[in-house]
């Protein structure tokens, strides 16, 4: 029996598993929608307000879930919306399929209503990037689609859908279940990390990356630790290792403490475990360019492309992470790093402890009364501004724990990544963490957090501008102050209008009897804290910043 395009693509959908599709309805893919209603017993639609925030939710469901996130937007104005959702899954290995309702193909090349060039568009920021001309060939376009998102290094993927391919029948077979490969590593090069850790006296560990299961994160741990080794989160990846374990040594950010900065400059020997060597990792690449005698650099990763990019390394390992961390921690122990792993660790949490910040509202007693109050299984979501700055830095994540945060530094993500964990996780508390600029970016997804009763928990930080371009913006132009600050809404009246508890914080005091409420809500809440523009980071004060200059 012949079924549409739009139905084969839905059953081969079926078949990967997928279980969540994100998205904004749209004529140009109509046909899938009324597909997906056959299937609904097995894939749940969420619709957003507006593309972005659907392509951020389909990333941090992939990002939680180890799942590859679907999402599907209609032509040009859906597709250009979603873009930002395809950078942050490009920047944070997150496989994705971003399925576009395209212009019927006999008036593709015509500029039709809505028509782009997806390949040209999406080309910078997709493994791949595909337009179906043919029904027959669904079933394999869609296999290699997942096959090319989650092999290698993990990362989006741009199917086009010309409505009228959509429409047409066809008798090919849906496709089975892709197999995800993980690359796997020699006994040989086991043997030569052994034979390079034990030469070393001050060694590193940064580790990050995607593609990680809980087998894999716990023979990492294990072998760390039997050997007390220091390990260094790189950016928005801390959630990988426990940071309760002596072993945890930091996180690498765009506000390196010098400590952290002189661990991986004396180190004799860096592992870049399952991540890139980029700019943040390296303080803007100034790290290790006075090469010490005789330091080592390693680095692994699921894909050979990604190794060496910028930084020559001693030792190349293409594997995947679980794999790795298995035959490692098979090696048992080989050695005691303890006294030069204790050193950092103390440098560590000495710099937990930041100094009483200005105005009367004070986020380093908020983040140490959260670090008690929240549940072991807390999901911590953000966006991007200096305000993440307290729940990436000072929150400690344990080993249950997770952060749904871009490495692209996309603003607007943690309101949608919150929602999308809300309705994957209804259970577990979820804590978003937003600026008032970054909040504003994707308020509307208020809606969907309405309409699919996921209601997180919303700590806005309010300072009434957009901190992190006020601190660069006084810090190179002191005292000429443009165009950076914000009149921000009555937002207990946005709370109401969506049926959500609000609650102001203008005194560090306040939060914790407002916080207690918001727990118990089934309805989350909106907690705005009214945060003075001198406490824009927990180390230094804006006027401090600019004095540096």
């Amino acid at each position: 029996m012949k079924k549409s395009g739009a139905n084969i693509l839905v059953e081969c959908l079926a078949n990967q598993g997928t279980r969540k599709v994100f998205g904004v309805p749209g004529e140009s893919y109509l046909s899938v929608i009324d597909s997906l209603i056959d299937y609904s017993s097995q894939i749940q639609w969420i619709g957003a307000r507006q593309e972005g925030g659907a392509s951020f939710m389909a990333a941090a469901y992939a990002q939680l879930t180890g799942k590859t996130g679907i999402c599907f937007v209609t032509r040009a104005p859906g597709a250009t919306n979603a873009s930002i959702g395809i950078h942050t899954a490009f920047q944070g290995s997150i496989p994705l399929i971003l399925f576009i309702g395209q212009v019927s193909s006999n008036v593709s090349g015509r500029e039709a209503f809505q028509e782009l060039d997806y390949k040209e568009m999406y080309s910078g920021m997709a493994k791949w990037v595909y337009e179906i001309q043919d029904v027959d060939r669904i079933p394999e376009i869609l296999s290699r689609a997942f096959n090319i998102a989650n092999n290698g290094r993990p990362g989006p993927v741009v199917i086009s859908l010309p409505e009228d391919i959509l429409s047409l029948l066809s008798d090919a077979n849906s496709s089975p279940k892709v197999n995800i490969i993980e690359p796997s590593v020699s006994e040989e090069v086991v043997l030569n990390v052994k034979e390079k850790l034990l030469k070393s006296k001050k060694p590193v560990f940064i580790v990050g990356g995607t593609r990680w299961n809980k087998e894999g994160i716990k023979q990492l741990n294990s072998f760390i630790e039997n050997n007390n080794l220091p390990v260094i989160s790189s950016f928005r990846r801390q959630d990988i290792f426990d940071n309760y374990s002596s072993s945890f040594t930091g996180v690498c950010s765009f506000i390196n403490t010098p400590k952290l900065n002189e661990a991986l400059n004396q180190a004799d020997l860096i592992f870049a475990f399952n991540t890139l060597l980029g700019d943040i990792t390296t303080s803007n690449y100034n790290l290790w360019i006075n090469q010490i005698e005789n330091r080592v650099i390693i680095q692994s990763h699921v894909s050979l492309l990604e190794i060496g990019k910028v930084y020559q390394v001693d030792l190349a390992i293409n594997s995947g992470p679980n794999y790795l961390a298995l035959k490692l921690n098979n090696l048992g122990k080989i050695g005691d790093w303890s006294s030069h792993t204790r050193l950092l660790r103390s440098h560590y949490i000495n710099g937990l402890a930041v100094k009483d910040q200005p105005g009367q509202v004070d986020m380093g007693k908020i983040i140490n009364y959260l670090q008690d109050k929240l549940p072991e299984d807390v999901i911590l979501t953000n966006g991007a501004g200096n305000f993440s700055t307290w729940s990436n830095l000072l929150f400690k994540f344990g080993k249950n724990a997770r952060l749904l945060a871009p490495t692209s530094g996309a603003m607007g993500f943690g309101l949608p990544a919150a929602i999308s964990a809300k309705i994957t996780n209804p259970n577990k508390t979820v804590i978003c963490f937003a600026g008032d600029g970054d909040f504003q970016m994707n308020m509307a997804e208020l809606g969907t957090a309405l309409q699919y009763k996921a209601f997180p928990i919303i700590l806005l930080l309010n300072n009434s501008s957009y901190g992190t371009i006020r601190m660069h913006q006084e810090k190179s132009y002191p005292d000429r102050v443009y165009g950076t600050d914000i009149e921000n809404p009555d937002y207990n009246m946005i709370a109401k209008a969506y049926g959500i508890p609000s609650y102001k914080v203008i005194k560090t005091e306040e939060f914790q009897q407002y916080f207690d409420k918001a727990i118990k809500s089934e309805k989350g809440a909106l907690i705005e804290i009214i945060l003075d523009i001198q406490s824009i980071s927990p180390y230094k004060t804006l006027n401090e910043i600019k004095k540096k200059t």
